[in-house]
């Protein structure tokens, strides 16, 4: 993979409705946190990466230009990088590379969305092509409904099994953003709440969707020269693997997701990993369903394809199971979908670092993060470690 990388310093905000900043003070809240973590200024970085959902999102065209001062990028390089919802992901590969490849030492990788000054919805309405995605005109919550829906008829699934697993899912997210200070969504709800939400479009309940969320995120990363010196604790990139698939949804199947499980086959070749569920300590799964948390579980190679509701319900995710997943809560609890990504990395190295708080999984030292993203096509993956 080229040279040695590390994440030298994290910085998130205040997630949620934040109608009290202006969207560059929102990310200047970000950058501003992740580079006193690292103990550095701007002057220290090579250049900038950043990246959001389409920018007809915040109805601001080509905002990473609005943003410049906020992202400290004058004068220096600055590439643009956006996948959707996998967008996280894709900056943080992109600072990697630069790194990797010798043509950086230090990048600042920045992910932000303000989804209550534009109009997602909207958005997501439009991106999609208007014959082959009809389906999509009910937005999110429709697209990821019919692909539970694949899912559970693929494997024979018993839906209501399906629906338990769901709502222990939900409700150890929600547990998850109860502890973080960061999060949007800082609600107790019981199994019983999730199982008799009111439906949304079936089988997903309103429990199990994530919510609308203002947030931006930031993370510093260093080649392993400056990584040493600057930083007394780094968190490793151990692996790194991102795969699309066809744009078109009936193209390929959804409910066993082809991108989702080569792109971890990829970063666990990179990390050496050759049993998931027994060597990774925690995991940050993207969750904008609960649905798609019990999928992911299959693709990433935690269960056999059909079994996570099994495993769920066993309690083998949940804190003090084999592999705690989402102990952040998750996107079910914070969604700013440009961030959403890179704070499954931040949250991972947080957790390498021992510096998690109150959400920390005691002696985690290899954490894995993800995100999902384009029209149900993208995933990226990237593995952090403790140790070199």
């Amino acid at each position: 993979m080229g040279r040695a990388v590390a994440v030298i310093g994290t910085g998130q905000t205040r997630h949620g409705r934040r109608d009290d900043v202006s969207y560059p003070d929102l990310i200047k809240e970000a950058v501003k946190a992740a580079f006193e973590d690292a103990g550095i200024t701007s002057q220290d970085i090579d250049a900038v990466v950043y990246g959001s959902m389409p920018s007809m999102m915040e109805g601001v065209a080509y905002n990473h230009f609005y943003f410049a001062d906020a992202l400290r990028v004058v004068g220096k390089p600055l590439l643009r990088t956006e996948t959707c919802g996998s967008t996280g992901q894709s900056i943080a590969h992109t600072g990697i590379y630069w790194i990797a490849s010798g043509m950086a030492d230090i990048i600042l990788v920045v992910g932000s969305e303000k989804q209550h000054e534009g109009d997602a919805q909207a958005t997501m309405t439009t991106i999609p092509e208007a014959f082959m995605h009809a389906d999509f005109v009910g937005g999110a919550p429709v697209a990821f409904s019919m692909q539970s829906r694949e899912w559970m008829g693929h494997f024979n699934i018993d839906e209501d099994k399906a629906r338990e697993a769901a709502a222990i899912i939900s409700v150890d997210c929600h547990d998850g953003g109860l502890k973080n200070p960061y999060a949007h969504i800082r609600v107790n709800i019981t199994k019983e709440d999730a199982m008799k939400a009111r439906i949304i479009t079936y089988p997903v309940r309103l429990l199990d969707v994530c919510p609308s969320s203002d947030g931006a995120c930031a993370v510093i990363f260093a080649s392993e020269d400056k990584a040493k010196k600057i930083c007394k604790k780094p968190a490793w990139v151990k692996g790194t693997g991102f795969r699309g698939e066809e744009y078109f949804s009936g193209d390929s199947s959804k409910a066993v997701w082809q991108s989702a499980i080569e792109a971890s086959k990829e970063a666990y070749k990179q990390a050496g990993i050759t049993d998931p569920l027994k060597e990774l300590d925690v995991a940050e799964v993207y969750n904008p369903f609960t649905y798609q948390q019990l999928m992911f579980l299959e693709c990433l190679g935690f269960c056999p394809p059909g079994e996570s509701p099994d495993y769920v319900v066993k309690g083998v995710f949940s804190p003090g199971g084999k592999l705690f997943c989402n102990p952040s809560g998750g996107v079910l609890c914070t969604n700013p979908i440009g961030a959403a990504g890179l704070i499954r990395l931040a949250e991972a190295a947080m957790q390498v670092t021992g510096k998690a708080g109150a959400i920390q999984v005691e002696g985690a030292k290899l954490a894995l993060s993800h995100a999902m993203g384009g029209a149900l096509q993208f995933n990226g993956i990237t593995i952090l470690g403790s140790e070199l």
